[in-house]
Formats: C-alpha cells, sequence, structure tokens
C-alpha cells in the first residue's frame, strides 16, 4: 500500500492544478497552494502517509461530521426532526431552499444544517466548545488537536451570509439559542485544525462500525454509523456529491480549507489535503488522489 501512495502523490504533485484556495476566508486565503499530503489508516492500525501529512490545516466543514456525530451519539433520531437527510443540490451556503422548506435544513453537512447541530450542541451539552474538541480528540487518540482562534475570527468578520441562515432559521423556529451563541459554535467547529493523520485516525470509527479500533470505545450503533456514512456518501461534497461517488465510489466529507476524508468499511480512513478548489468547493488535487487510489487499488463501496 505504501507504494500506491507513493505513486499516486507523485503522480498527482507532478500535474499543472488550477484550482484556487478559500479567498472569501481572509486567513484561508494566505495558505500555499501547493501544499498536498495524505494519509491512509487501517483499521488493524497500520498508517500509510506521503508528502504534507503532518501539517496541520482548518477542517473547515469536515468538522460538520463530528458535530453531527457528537448530536446523534446523544439525542438519536430526535436529531432528524430539525435537519432532513436529502443531499441539497446546492451550493453549501443557499438560502433558496431554506425559504420553501420552512427553515428545515436538507441536511446537516451543509451549513445551514450545521448551524442548528450548533444550536442543539448548546441544548445538550455542558460546555460545548470544550466538548466537542474534547469528543475529536478522543476520536483520533490526539490531545494537541486545537481551534486556530485566527481562523474563527477571520469567519466572524466576513460570514455573513451564515449570520443570514441562521436569521432566517431562527425566523421559522429552527433555531432555539440565540443567534450570536449559536454563531460562535459554528464557527469554532469549522476553526479545528488537524492534519491528514489526525484525521485519517478520526473518522476511523466509520469504517469500523461505529467504533474506535485502538481503545474499542463505542461511538454510535452499527445503525447510527450506517446511516452517516450513508449521509456522507449522498451528502458529503456539497453539490458536487454524485461526481465524487463517481470518481471515488466511498463515503466521505470536504471542507474549503482543502481537506477531504473518506473511509472503506471496514478496511480504511482516509484523509487528503490540497488547498487549490474547484469551482463547487472541493480540492481539486484531492478528489484526484482519492480517485486513483480507489482506482489503482480497485477498492470502493461498489
Amino acid at each position: 500500500m505504501q507504494n500506491v501512495i507513493d505513486n499516486i502523490y507523485q503522480q498527482v504533485k507532478c500535474q499543472v492544478h488550477n484550482g484556487n484556495v478559500a479567498r472569501y476566508i481572509p486567513e484561508l486565503a494566505k495558505i500555499d497552494p501547493d501544499k498536498l499530503g495524505i494519509a491512509l489508516k487501517t483499521i488493524d492500525g497500520v498508517l500509510y502517509v506521503a508528502g504534507d501529512a503532518n501539517e496541520s490545516f482548518s477542517i473547515q466543514s469536515i468538522s460538520k461530521v463530528f458535530a453531527t456525530s457528537l448530536v446523534f451519539s446523544v439525542i438519536g433520531d430526535d436529531l432528524w426532526r430539525r435537519v432532513g437527510k436529502e443531499p441539497s443540490g446546492s451550493s453549501f451556503n443557499s438560502l433558496v431552499q431554506l425559504e420553501y422548506e420552512n427553515g428545515i435544513p436538507r441536511n446537516p453537512l451543509i451549513n445551514a444544517g450545521a448551524i442548528v447541530v450548533a444550536d442543539m450542541m448548546i441544548d445538550i451539552l455542558a460546555n460545548p466548545e470544550k466538548d466537542f474538541l474534547s469528543f475529536i480528540r478522543r476520536l483520533a487518540g490526539d490531545q494537541n488537536i486545537q481551534f486556530d482562534e485566527k481562523v474563527k475570527n477571520s469567519e466572524k468578520d466576513t460570514g455573513f451570509r451564515n449570520v443570514a441562515l441562521a436569521n432566517f432559521m431562527k425566523s421559522f423556529g429552527n433555531i432555539h439559542n440565540h443567534v450570536d451563541d449559536v454563531l460562535d459554535i459554528y464557527f469554532m467547529m469549522c476553526s479545528v485544525s488537524m492534519s491528514c493523520t489526525q484525521l485519517a485516525n478520526a473518522f476511523l470509527f466509520f469504517a469500523n462500525h461505529g467504533m474506535i479500533p485502538a481503545t474499542h470505545e463505542k461511538i454510535l450503533t452499527i445503525s447510527q454509523t450506517k446511516r452517516l456514512n450513508a449521509l456522507m456518501l449522498t451528502c458529503g461534497f456539497y453539490d458536487e456529491a454524485g461526481e465524487f461517488t463517481f470518481r471515488v465510489g466511498l463515503p466521505g466529507k470536504s471542507g474549503v480549507g482543502g481537506g477531504i476524508v473518506a473511509i472503506l468499511p471496514k478496511q480504511y480512513s482516509v484523509a487528503v489535503w490540497s488547498p487549490g478548489l474547484n469551482g463547487k468547493g472541493n480540492s481539486e488535487s484531492g478528489m484526484l488522489l482519492l480517485e486513483l487510489l480507489t482506482t489503482k487499488t480497485g477498492t470502493s463501496i461498489f
């Protein structure tokens, strides 16, 4: 497997790519677009890495999977009373669907849905910020994972569409707490900084029936894990989920920081990072890395 990882890394590294960093978030605009890393962790504990796999970056919307998992583990199916399970087919920060669907976001992996999940976190957690970070550290087996305050403040200063989404849902009664408090949690979630290696470790329980392989701690039931894997497959890449499934064939989640995490049930989790984004907000080189991985290894869920 290490030979495959090295080969696809070199193949992608040598190509010219046209992706652009997320300039609408000032801190992300400063990131070197030529960064490229990959880390693959098997459920029996073997790690394969190449490139910038151990350099931390802003995970952005990948955090939505962690937040959804945490809330789902606490309140179960009550989660789905306030967010849907369907692909949006629209931009990740779209207001349009919310109006004709009465303030209920299509799924928890788009901005509006994650803002509702952040609202739920305030309701069910004693200290949402501390508890959320502790949850991710537990999944990754790494106490060094932190928030990036500069990224959080950068998003707060420019996140006008998210403010609009939160207030719009508040008008429909689907945000229960003060909008500013909810957005603080939302921007905090998105500002988590992790490496490919840490992400691959943290997502491994999705490939292992909801259990962390290293500690045997049960995070989600088998049924809950199945449902969130299905959600990542259909909703994990904004309005490009079909393209990712067609090319890669794995459940996963992307973020505008350039990260993508994907899992192959019963086998591995894999994280890639390349900050250059395509027009849909997904890492251009990251998608290519994962497409080459599943093609060369002949592994996918299909």
